[in-house]
């Protein structure tokens, strides 16, 4: 606990900085970086792989291609100007719900689990859409934004399983209650 806890405090203030300018060009690149540049994205992209990790079974496929999917969409809608309310508020709760799922390694059903996870991905998609530079090729940005989304996922689920058999479920449960503090702090930083 208190390595997660040394962890939160050294990465919170980049909560704050989630969205910075990021790569111009619009090309793969910058599609790559954008979910790496935000700890919002990244804490909750890695706790997709971890509730994954900690349900077991079939839940790896169906999260691991539930959220990009989503994300897809909602990086569509925000590339077309498509309005959708609360966007940065949704990213933030979802590290805070999903963290707390792993956390209290809650285990509804598959479908329930996808659902959750896709409803929060269009949130991370819109933004990505919106933010993708004017310039920007939509296919390679896409597929960039994709590939990190996937490539944290995975982390995710590696640390998960990892973390299964040592030190046992501590650990994911501990870096789920951190994830939903960083949510937590994500959300409150947007209402000052």
């Amino acid at each position: 606990m208190r390595i997660a806890l040394t962890l939160f405090l050294l990465l919170s203030p980049a909560v704050a900085l989630a969205h910075p300018g990021h790569l111009h060009g619009g090309g793969f690149a910058s599609g790559f970086s954008h979910p790496l540049l935000g700890l919002d994205h990244v804490v909750a992209m890695v706790a997709v792989g971890l509730w994954a990790a900690s349900l077991g079974g079939a839940a790896a496929p169906i999260l691991l291609l539930a959220f990009p999917l989503a994300m897809m969409a909602g990086g569509l809608l925000g590339a077309a100007d498509v309005p959708l309310p609360a966007v940065e508020a949704g990213i933030a709760a979802s590290s805070i719900v999903i963290g707390v799922a792993v956390m209290l390694a809650l285990r509804p059903p598959l479908w329930a689990a996808g659902l959750v996870v896709a409803a929060f991905a269009v949130f991370h998609g819109h933004a990505h859409g919106t933010e993708m530079p004017a310039a920007g090729n939509l296919a390679p940005y896409a597929a960039g934004f994709v590939l990190a989304t996937l490539l944290l996922h995975l982390a995710g689920l590696g640390i998960g399983r990892v973390g299964r058999l040592h030190p046992g479920p501590m650990l994911s449960r501990g870096l789920g209650a951190v994830i939903a503090l960083v949510g937590s702090f994500a959300l409150g930083g947007l209402a000052g």
